[in-house]
């Protein structure tokens, strides 16, 4: 469908091509970020939606494990939704702990290595569906991780979360700049911004629990 195609500009910015996909993929995905620093419900219905457009985005750009994510997003998405839905002003703010942290990192750098391997490997084991090879596969992956663990803490109301964010987003400023997707990247630097407010804000909320 040619609505969906990176190639389908909606508007130029400064001489760049921003594409429809990836506009309405990136207001979404800020919305859902300024939902998601209000501690508001409505995070999880306009991550949907973002992540819908992003996987498209994402399998264009040849960032596999960027496309994947979003499948779990969705998942995880429904799963928070309902969470905060049914039990959102019962659900107070907290932390992994110091042991929560170390098994977060570990499951990180093992996890990264696991599905970076994958996806390095992936336009060989499926050619007919992945026809170029994965572009930065262990910084995509690394992505993957991150903001899968991230997506958890979230939903959990844990403040970790944040910390998470603020490093996958470093990663994604370069890592999408490199792919040509600046507007994305662009998102990621604002988002970025929005992830240590929301970290402030959360540990505020978090002394007063």
């Amino acid at each position: 469908m040619q609505f969906f195609q990176i190639e389908n500009i909606a508007f130029h910015v400064m001489g760049y091509p921003l594409s429809y996909i990836e506009l309405i993929g990136t207001l979404f995905g800020l919305i859902t970020v300024y939902y998601a620093y209000k501690a508001d419900i409505l995070t999880w219905p306009t991550g949907i939606i973002n992540e819908l457009f992003m996987f498209v985005l994402f399998y264009q750009v040849q960032l596999y494990a960027d496309m994947f994510l979003q499948v779990y997003f969705i998942t995880v998405t429904i799963f928070g939704w309902y969470k905060w839905k049914s039990n959102t002003a019962n659900v107070p703010i907290t932390s992994v702990g110091k042991t929560g942290i170390k098994l977060i990192a570990l499951i990180m750098v093992l996890g990264t290595v696991f599905v970076g391997y994958i996806m390095m490997h992936l336009h060989e084991w499926l050619p007919f569906y992945f026809k170029l090879p994965a572009a930065y596969p262990f910084a995509d992956s690394f992505v993957m991780m991150g903001s899968i663990l991230a997506t958890v803490l979230l939903a959990r109301k844990q403040v970790e979360n944040w910390y998470l964010w603020i490093i996958i987003d470093v990663v994604c400023v370069v890592l999408y700049a490199i792919k040509g997707v600046y507007f994305l990247s662009l998102e990621y630097l604002i988002f970025l911004v929005i992830s240590t407010f929301g970290l402030l804000r959360w540990q505020k909320q978090l002394r007063h629990v």
